[in-house]
């Protein structure tokens, strides 16, 4: 798994790529957490370029929304592929945390303040 991040404001985006499994999860769990203590407003969680997430994924990002509440930062999903939206629907998990279709979408409703700088890009 690799990941991308763009910071806009105090929002940034991450772009895991790849697969996180049982082998990644909890690589991913820590980049989540330094990522996201990085973040003033909101961390969108840009899953265009991920192929598959298990279980072990879901509890990195679990744990991660957890560590948002507490600090204050809204953690928002988007751009999923099918096979992870399903993953999350059959999971249930695109109840536990806000799901959008696009990068934009999400920054529009969690951090409108880093919307003119995504617009930029």
């Amino acid at each position: 798994m690799e990941a991308k991040q763009t910071r806009l404001s105090g929002s940034l985006i991450l772009r895991p790529a790849g697969r996180v499994d049982m082998g990644n999860a909890e690589a991913f769990k820590e980049l989540l957490l330094r990522v996201l203590a990085e973040a003033k407003t909101a961390l969108v969680l840009d899953l265009a370029e991920l192929e598959y997430i298990s279980s072990a994924g879901l509890r990195a990002i679990m744990i991660a929304s957890r560590a948002a509440k507490s600090g204050g930062v809204a953690l928002g999903v988007a751009a999923m592929q099918p096979v992870v939206a399903e993953i999350f629907a059959i999971s249930r998990f695109d109840l536990v945390f806000p799901c959008f279709a696009s990068c934009r979408e999400a920054l529009a409703r969690l951090a409108p303040d880093a919307l003119a700088g995504f617009d930029a890009l």
